[in-house]
């Protein structure tokens, strides 16, 4: 072992960089300034996978930063009624001291597989640190969603209490709301960032930085804008981590018009030719044929999104036709849903903003009675169930996975005159997902009850999650050093983690639930030099190329006998060390110094080389 290799191991216990105790860094890089170096170190950012690892349900991702712990998202899982339902929250800290463990919390936006836990994570766990998420559509929207959720479970199913409507009063009470692309300081290190990510009014991607390391965890969104909403929009960052979703990991979708042109084909005979002119496509055909033949049509979606999206989809299509087949609302929480829509004009696509102050997309004129300005939608009572007549009814929730859209499937599916269209993706565990996997006449509502399944059923690529093809370009686009995949299916997964690495170069990780992953972010160090450092620099290394006939041709000198042959460039590299000392600002010494530093006297000529 030579002299300045033992050097640096001696040094090493007397050295330290910032957030350590001990420790000694040789940097690599050129160098041609003489104060105020900024030199790299390799610090860790560690991601821990509560939920939606290989999987799509519960998403709640821990990332540890410099010492800042930042829970993203804390949702439940739509297709469990047990232990799985949760996050494991002891893995956090086996002694549950969630307060010390936690730094803040984000919330991407409203939907129960992303916030369905957080009232119970800080009103029965305990947390009562800070929660951020979106302005009014997020925060306004949550208790809702999370209200709505306790009352199907505990009100109508009997389930156990899990949290209360007062408790889910006290979580909002903790919540600060974010405007997007307000810069926002947690505390003196970490800052926070939202960008606008489509997929859901009030969806917004998050950024994070502490110090230098910087990442960016994406929750739900979308690439393709829709008729309310825009497309997702970030700044070009500079990222050790991007965390995004894979929902649709291998799927590439049809344009937009291609997915309305295959709702609409789904609700009526009459217009066929019309609506394969327009555009508008299979899903309000096969909607057409099955009214205009008196069956109904259940359409089982989550209250906010896809309900608003497919609503103002058939009114445009209804109004065309001069349809007068009743188009409803589930009681209650849709109702209120719409009525924050409207207030919420800002959050939608730039079509919607541009024709407001004419018509207010979300005013559904052909819900019954919609011609006051007071009611809009049209409950749709218990009662009506087996009214005679056709209609069109969103119920809640989507995936038919309990609630009054599970209630309405049991008397609508065992006659074939009737059509369930399911409008985006359905997690395992849910009747839709049933529905789509099985394709058998029987499915299993619980286990002790069979269902006999006569209606059409009709699957609707009109998800708002983006396709593999705008993860990649999201990807792409940010560059970041790392990505870490979650919110998909395992295999899936595995498809799209091998084409990031082979196609962009990037490292990909596809963590399981419950795994943790850990990578290397970058550290700057402000370092000062030494004078012998200094003068080190000073030292001119000439190098003389010879102009090549491509650089000569390419010249602005518009006199190509006056380039010169031969140009002098001046190369110099000097060879240094970063040490940082315990209790001291960081200092690059030449590497002469560091055995001067040990009191050592001599030099040897085949000492280890760090170029600085």
């Amino acid at each position: 072992m030579n002299k300045q290799k033992q050097a640096y191991r001696e040094l090493e216990a007397s050295c330290a960089p910032p957030g350590s105790d001990v420790g000694l860094h040789l940097l690599g890089g050129s160098a041609r300034c003489s104060v105020g170096l900024r030199a790299t170190a390799s610090m860790a950012i560690e991601t821990l996978v509560l939920g939606a690892g290989q999987e799509v349900g519960k998403s709640c991702v821990v990332v540890t930063i410099n010492g800042k712990r930042i829970m993203f998202d804390c949702g439940m899982h739509m297709g469990f009624l047990d232990h799985r339902r949760y996050p494991d929250f002891t893995l956090i800290d086996p002694n549950q001291d969630f307060n010390s463990a936690i730094t803040c919390i984000i919330i991407t936006h409203f939907h129960l597989d992303h916030v369905g836990a957080l009232a119970y994570f800080t009103e029965v766990c305990g947390y009562n640190g800070p929660i951020y998420m979106t302005q009014y559509p997020t925060k306004a929207l949550a208790p809702l969603m999370l209200e709505d959720y306790r009352k199907v479970m505990v009100d109508r199913r009997g389930e156990e209490e899990l949290f209360s409507v007062d408790q889910i009063a006290e979580c909002m009470k903790k919540v600060t709301a974010v405007d997007l692309r307000q810069t926002v300081k947690v505390d003196e290190d970490l800052q926070i960032r939202a960008y606008y990510a489509g997929h859901v009014i009030g969806a917004a991607m998050f950024y994070a930085k502490v110090g230098d390391a910087e990442m960016v965890y994406t929750g739900d969104y979308n690439m393709t804008a829709d008729r309310h909403l825009g497309a997702a929009q970030i700044d070009r960052l500079r990222l050790d981590l991007l965390i995004t979703e894979s929902t649709y990991a291998t799927t590439i979708r049809d344009s937009r018009y291609s997915r309305e042109r295959e709702f609409l084909k789904a609700v009526h005979l009459i217009g066929i030719e019309y609506l394969e002119s327009a555009g508008l496509g299979i899903f309000v055909y096969k909607v057409h044929k099955c009214v205009s033949c008196g069956g109904k049509v259940l359409i089982p979606t989550f209250a906010l999104g896809r309900a608003q999206e497919l609503c103002i989809l058939l009114e445009d299509y209804w109004e065309r036709m001069n349809l007068k087949v009743p188009i409803y609302f589930s009681a209650g929480l849709t109702i209120q849903a719409n009525a924050y829509y409207k207030m919420l004009i800002s959050w939608t696509s730039q079509k919607i903003k541009d024709t407001y102050s004419k018509h207010n997309a979300f005013d559904f004129k052909n819900a019954p009675h919609s011609s006051s300005l007071d009611v809009t939608v049209q409950k749709f009572e218990r009662s009506m169930i087996d009214a005679p007549g056709p209609c069109v009814l969103f119920a809640t929730p989507g995936m038919i996975s309990g609630g009054f859209s599970l209630e309405v499937f049991k008397h609508w599916a065992v006659s074939e005159n009737n059509l369930v269209t399911l409008p985006g993706y359905c997690v395992a565990g849910t009747i839709g997902h049933k529905l789509m996997s099985d394709k058998q006449a029987k499915v299993d509502l619980d286990a002790n009850t069979k269902l006999d399944v006569r209606c059409q059923v009709h699957q609707l690529a009109f998800s708002p999650h983006t396709d593999s093809k705008g993860i990649m370009d999201l990807v792409n686009f940010l560059t970041p050093k790392h990505v870490i995949l979650v919110h998909g299916e395992k295999h899936k997964m595995a498809s799209l983690k091998e084409k990031i690495h082979s196609e962009l170069g990037i490292q990909c990780y596809d963590p399981a639930n419950n795994e943790t992953i850990s990578i290397s972010s970058t550290h700057y160090v402000n370092a000062e030099t030494s004078d012998t450092f200094d003068r080190s620099c000073l030292s001119p290394n000439f190098t003389f190329p010879k102009c090549s006939s491509v650089d000569t041709c390419n010249s602005t000198i518009m006199d190509k006998n006056l380039m010169p042959m031969i140009q002098v460039e001046d190369e110099r590299v000097s060879e240094g060390v970063l040490v940082v000392e315990k209790g001291k600002k960081a200092k690059i010494v030449h590497q002469d110094e560091l055995l001067l530093m040990l009191g050592e006297q001599k030099h040897q000529h085949d000492t280890m080389s760090w170029t600085l």
